[in-house]
């Protein structure tokens, strides 16, 4: 790369400083400083006078600010070094001293690496580079402007980062002694920090000092009591459990040296601590290892089929080197219909390494890219509560050193006959086992106290683990109950009940239930109304229409009487015998008006979070309003891409339930705009079937309430779609549809989207001059609308169908002047595309010099959104001009770095760019 300023960098983690070949350069003056550090935080992209002065002086604005601001422009090119280290381009300035130019984006950069490393030196090498990096806090001396204290902020909070991530590897590698005086440190400085917390107090207990972890644990929970009223969360305190037990778990690992770490598939949930019994049955499923093929685990409901396939799953785990895959098939939940294969299978393949731009969309291409997939691996595959065979045959991995456990209320028949699978049948526990169970849980004292009494609650649990644990919990959290009056509760409601297996099930639910707080009552009766697979605290809290401070309480009430299980941190799940039962309660004991409301307050939850992160993803292109939300609703608000992603990737089962509920429920107007919301992030990550089966409810709940805005979208999001799976008559149907109805309710930006993707969809079928006719119908529109990001991005489409036709020097006008528009409003995807575009332009004009400024402009920009199928577009791009140039070094390495990337994706064109490099190799050798 050929740009001013080679060699300089800005130094901003610590004092804002310059870095030159002759050592570090002084820069004078707070403005100064100010106005390096707004530009070097924006490195490569246009920052308008506006902004700087806004920056730099706030509201004490000086009647000079402009002028005043080109003289520091003028100094602070003298301290880079070079007069084009900083370009007045408009509508402001850029600092162009090039790639990893600032130690903010060469700290990125390792963290990526580290990220990406699968060795273990090698992530640890990058991490304590990445640290090093930083010399104080951050931006420390341009302190009084409210942005760059803002960014100060997000720069230590990357340094925090890097310092936990450094830790886990460290901790990992067995370097446990030496991380103490560290992380002391940082705990102190972090007093509240849970993670530092619970790393620090595994180094203690590794380096032989569980005194010194236990009280690390308790001097935390003293301060989060004392200071914020809340207790440690539940990891941590498993955690204090374990290092009080010296469980083997937490053992210190083997130190590692050079040697490679292997990702593995690990989906398997935690196993219960308090799982006891079933000998035999493990013994049976010991013996089946080393056949592979499938076993089949049957039981009545709540006899513990879960429990035991998941304990033997990680107590076997070391036997399958290549990892574990679990899914809840949701066979018999009485919220939600069972899980499609297909869904299970993306599961599968994006923790086998798939990436989205390899996944099929048809069912049977899945299940062959499965079974490729882990053919030669020795995988363990956990298939849980299966409604029948039909839903388990296409998740069976096919491959003879892989083992899959699948459990069942039904036997399954068909698969033992057809698939030779080993059939288990889960009895009740025995009389000895249930005992047992109740010592793990209370303890052997107070058992052998009262053993008849132990005895009669196990009997009338009906010996069903499920509802033993529930009353277990009970008594383990009222010691002053005895077993005896325990055991007597329970002959009362088995008695009213009838007696037999099922109603002892319920009694023993019903009289849990009884136990509870009204509040904790009514949740769990609400909870029933969610529509799963689990539920995040916020979201529980929305529900039941209570703060999120009052939320904790009652789902900790929940927990601790074994209601509810915390799968993973702040997200909870029912049993579906208990989702069956709250239900029942719930039609019983609630209105249907408050129900109704409880639906009502989910769904804006979900509504209004969903339309946040997509905004935070999209932040130029939302086109639809929302109705304001209920009064007792808080919704989440993600306000940045990772966070955003994030949440999406949480909630995505979620929402995908959400969809139908509303449009079910009678909010149908919720249904397609929640649709709409999640169709971007279904988009990105590969999930057409869900994005064609989400928009189809939507246009159906639209079309009832005559919705006609709603049909519109619901319309063009299915033509995406159809697009996306080459059914292009079919994208061709609904985005004309999609047209004549944004036509009808004047929706000019509607109908600008949609005219530029019938340009993409005439384009992919090479139909130019149609898409060249399409994007300039939509750029009047845009300009219409008055939406400058929606120009920018058409401009540039019709600079590049320009360039598709020949029309070169047409294609540089129109994207020059897309590039404006989208520097201005500061859009860099948009801006990646362009500079893209203007490359292939001035290739096709033959000046490949200044084709390969735009594509390396391109790269940098592309690298900042991390859309890598892009950047390795443009390494092809960019090679084929080194090429043109004969310089066929460059062309190489540009091409090399791309199909790295293709091969990593596994894109198809990986292969053509493969037998390029083989033709570019003949090419120099002669």
């Amino acid at each position: 790369m050929s740009m001013a300023g080679a060699g300089v960098r800005v130094r901003l983690l610590g004092p804002v400083e310059v870095v030159a070949a002759d050592g570090p350069q002084a820069v004078n003056g707070l403005r100064r400083k100010a106005v390096l550090a707004t530009l070097a935080l924006h490195v490569g992209r246009v920052v308008s006078v506006d902004r700087l002065i806004d920056v730099v002086w706030g509201e004490r604005l000086p009647a000079t600010a402009e002028n005043t601001l080109q003289r520091h422009v003028s100094y602070l090119r003298g301290v880079l070094g070079e007069p084009g280290s900083i370009v007045a381009r408009r509508p402001g300035y850029l600092l162009n001293t090039g790639p990893e130019s600032t130690d903010v984006q060469v700290a990125e950069h390792l963290l990526e690496l580290a990220r990406r490393a699968t060795d273990r030196t090698e992530q640890v090498t990058h991490l304590t580079e990445a640290v090093a990096l930083w010399r104080g806090p951050p931006l420390a001396d341009v302190a009084g402007s409210a942005w760059l204290e803002e960014q100060a902020e997000h720069l230590a909070r990357l340094r925090l980062e890097a310092e936990r991530a450094l830790a886990e590897a460290r901790l990992s590698a067995g370097e446990h002694a030496r991380l103490v005086p560290g992380l002391e440190r940082l705990v102190r400085q972090h007093p509240f920090d849970e993670h530092l917390h619970a790393q620090l107090m595994l180094a203690l207990y590794r380096d032989g000092r569980q005194g010194e972890a236990v009280t690390t644990y308790r001097r935390l929970r003293d301060a989060l009591r004392d200071n914020l009223g809340i207790d440690p969360s539940p990891r941590l305190r498993d955690l204090e459990r374990a290092i009080l037990r010296q469980d083997t778990a937490i053992a210190a690992p083997a130190p590692v040296a050079t040697a490679r770490v292997v990702a593995v598939a690990a989906q398997l949930p935690s196993p219960v601590p308090t799982f006891t019994g079933r000998d035999a049955e493990l013994a049976a499923l010991d013996a089946l290892v080393e056949r592979g093929g499938a076993v089949v685990v049957s039981g009545t409901a709540g006899v513990g089929k879960t429990a035991l396939a998941v304990h033997w799953a990680h107590r076997a785990a070391e036997r399958f080197r290549d990892g574990q895959l679990y899914v809840n098939l949701r066979g018999f939940d009485p919220a939600a219909a069972p899980t499609e294969p297909t869904r299970a299978l993306r599961g599968f393949l994006e923790a086998l390494g798939v990436s989205a731009a390899r996944m099929p969309s048809e069912p049977d291409l899945m299940v062959s890219l499965y079974r490729t997939a882990v053919a030669g691996k020795r995988l363990l595959v956990v298939l849980d509560n299966a409604r029948d065979a039909e839903q388990v045959r296409p998740l069976l991995p096919g491959s003879p050193d892989c083992l899959a456990i699948i459990t069942s209320r039904d036997q399954l028949t068909p698969l033992v006959v057809t698939e030779s699978a080993q059939p288990v049948i889960l009895d009740l526990l025995s009389p000895d086992e249930a005992r047992d169970m109740l010592v793990r849980r209370l303890g052997a004292h107070q058992v052998a106290a009262e053993p008849a009494a132990a005895d009669d609650i196990a009997d009338r649990c009906a010996r069903l683990p499920l509802a033993l644990a529930i009353v277990a919990a009970r008594a383990a959290t009222n010691r002053r109950f005895s077993l005896a009056a325990v055991a007597g509760e329970l002959g009362d409601l088995n008695a009213f009940h009838g007696g037999d297996e099922a109603t002892d099930v319920r009694a023993v639910f019903s009289w849990s239930c009884r136990t509870l707080s009204p509040p904790a009552a009514r949740l769990f009766r609400l909870l029933s109304l969610h529509p799963g697979p689990d539920a995040a605290a916020p979201a529980v809290a929305s529900l039941a229409g209570v703060t999120p401070a009052a939320i904790g309480p009652l789902l900790t009430e929940l927990t601790r009487a074994n209601l509810l299980t915390e799968h993973t941190h702040r997200r909870y799940a029912f049993h579906d015998l208990l989702r069956a039962y709250a239900a029942s309660l719930a039609d019983e004991a609630e209105f249907p008006a408050d129900r109704q409301d409880a639906v009502h307050r989910l769904l804006d939850h979900c509504l209004c979070a969903a339309h946040a992160a997509d905004l935070a993803l999209h932040p130029h292109f939302s086109e639809i309003s929302l109705p304001p939300p209920r009064a007792d609703v808080t919704p989440e608000h993600p306000r940045n891409k990772s966070a955003a992603t994030a949440w999406f990737t949480a909630e995505i089962p979620v929402l995908l339930a959400a969809v139908p509920l509303a449009a079910r429920s009678g909010f149908e107007g919720h249904a397609w705009r929640l649709a709409w919301a999640i169709a971007g992030f279904l988009h990105r990550q590969g999930h057409w079937q869900d994005w064609l089966g989400t928009q189809r409810i939507a246009l159906a709940a639209a079309s009832r309430i005559g919705d006609r805005a709603g049909q519109g979208h619901a319309h063009r999001s299915l033509g995406l779609a159809c697009s996306r799976l080459r059914r292009y008559d079919e994208a061709d149907d609904h985005l004309r549809r999609a047209l004549d109805l944004f036509t009808d309710v004047d929706d000019d930006a509607g109908r600008a989207h949609t005219c530029l993707n019938l340009g993409q969809l005439a384009e992919r079928q090479g139909q130019h001059h149609q898409a060249l006719g399409h994007s300039k119908r939509a750029l009047t529109l845009f300009r219409r609308a008055g939406n400058r990001a929606g120009q920018g991005y058409t401009l540039n489409a019709v600079g590049w169908q320009e360039g598709l036709l020949g029309n070169h020097h047409r294609a540089l006008k129109a994207c020059g002047e897309a590039l404006r528009m989208l520097q201005e409003v500061d859009d860099v995807q948009g801006q990646a595309d362009t500079w893209d575009s203007l490359g292939h332009a001035h290739h096709q004009l033959g000046d490949d010099r200044r084709a390969i400024t735009c594509y390396e402009h391109a790269l940098e920009l592309f690298a900042q959104v991390h859309d890598r199928y892009a950047v390795a577009s443009t390494y092809v791009n960019l090679g084929g001009s080194h090429r043109a140039l004969a310089d066929l070094g460059a062309a190489r390495a540009a091409w090399r770095r791309a199909l790295s990337i293709l091969d990593d994706l596994g894109d198809a064109d990986a292969d053509s760019l493969r037998a390029d490099l083989e033709q570019l190799d003949v090419t120099r050798l002669s």
